[in-house]
């Protein structure tokens, strides 16, 4: 250990209590939608979807910028996040460690898979950094390893995370560890430990970075691969609380561009827009699990970067692809305020965003319709699987 860099490995006892929250984010997961009552009649029965369907706007902003943004409206390759780059480096990475893309990479055991997942949560840091919400970040960077592991039907063990900083504020870091202490309990998981560096003039002061790393565990026949889909069985989405820990370096943008700052309230909202987009995420580990356990669910997707265009996709087979209803649910407000705001297309919004689904189930027909009447869990038919690759909106 060096003055220079001071590393702290620690080992967190189960006996730290979740922070005490300075705002109750509570109700953001909202009942936004309810199973379709006309949806023998919108079934698309396995039948290829056209081109011009293909096209078609989601039904929730004006969407009148241009994709490349030469009429003013803002990409995220514009605020610096070219996802044709990370998936062509993907693309690359698996000649060299054949079978990775999944949501969680796989590892046998004996009769089990060890499942693996790793993330961080992004430039809503930066927002951290300005609102001074640092209680709640934790949640989300737990929420976006353990959401991906739950994808295969795993079942979260233990979490690991990386705190890195240029000079450790003792009290901050503090209010940072309870958030990752509270989303482990969400998710009924272990803190196990993690690692704590401190690096002078690394980090601007007052900031920080996080990565946090999840392992969990589900039995060989068990493990939900989407290898059995089919074309007719449906979609269905469990809401989200917002942006969650996505797409905020266009936010970002988006904030400057309007002129407006994170003390400002959401437009036709109570809350201001730095409450609306800290919202932490939904970690859906429990809800999914009580889901799966029931028998069905053929495939999962977390929507995460790439939104449903680049997320769903990913738990088909070849040739299959989705169908989304449009008007199925309501997104939040905060995403009309951003593509409003930026003047951002509907495509690109779809491809940066989760427009308030975070995670989606794919079941067969009989199987979605007691999901969502149940009223167990909130969630809502938001599509169906077709015979064509990609993502259409209907």
């Amino acid at each position: 250990m060096t003055a220079v860099n001071a590393e702290l490995t620690r080992a967190i006892g189960a006996a730290i209590r979740p922070s005490s929250r300075k705002i109750d984010f509570s109700h953001r997961a909202v009942d936004r939608c309810a199973f379709n009552p006309s949806f023998e009649r919108r079934s698309l029965q396995a039948v290829g979807v056209t081109g011009a369907a293909k096209n078609r706007a989601f039904a929730m902003g004006n969407g009148s910028g241009s994709v490349d943004g030469s009429s003013g409206g803002l990409t995220y390759k514009d605020a610096g996040v070219d996802i044709d780059a990370g998936t062509e480096l993907v693309r690359r990475i698996a000649k060299m460690a054949p079978g990775i893309g999944g949501f969680g990479g796989l590892f046998p055991l004996g009769d089990s898979y060890l499942v693996a997942g790793t993330d961080g949560v992004g430039t809503k840091l930066k927002l951290a950094f300005e609102t001074g919400i640092h209680d709640t970040i934790g949640i989300d960077l737990v929420a976006m390893s353990v959401n991906d592991i739950v994808t295969s039907g795993a079942k979260p063990l233990f979490f690991l995370d990386y705190f890195a900083t240029s000079h450790l504020d003792v009290d901050l870091a503090e209010k940072v560890i309870r958030g990752i202490v509270d989303g482990c309990q969400q998710s009924d998981c272990a803190l196990l430990g993690g690692e704590t560096a401190e690096m002078p003039d690394f980090y601007a002061e007052g900031e920080y970075d996080l990565s946090g790393f999840a392992v969990g565990i589900v039995k060989k026949e068990l493990v939900i691969d989407g290898n059995n889909i089919v074309a007719g069985d449906v979609l269905i989405g469990l809401p989200s609380s917002g942006v969650h820990s996505n797409g905020f370096s266009l936010v970002r943008r988006v904030l400057d561009r309007s002129g407006l700052s994170l003390k400002n309230q959401l437009p036709g909202n109570d809350l201001t827009l730095g409450e609306a987009l800290m919202a932490p995420t939904v970690i859906y580990v429990k809800q999914v699990l009580d889901i799966v356990g029931k028998g069905g669910v053929k495939g999962i997707a977390h929507i995460t970067g790439g939104g449903f265009t680049d997320n769903i996709p990913r738990v088909f087979p070849k040739g299959l692809g989705a169908a989304i209803y449009n008007n199925s649910w309501e997104a939040p407000p905060v995403f009309k305020w951003i593509q409003e705001a930026g003047n951002i297309e509907d495509a690109e919004m779809r491809r940066t965003f989760n427009m308030g689904i975070g995670m989606v189930l794919v079941v067969p027909k009989e199987v979605g319709r007691r999901i969502v009447e149940d009223g167990e869990h909130k969630a809502c038919l938001i599509g169906e699987v077709v015979g064509t690759e990609g993502v259409s909106y209907l």
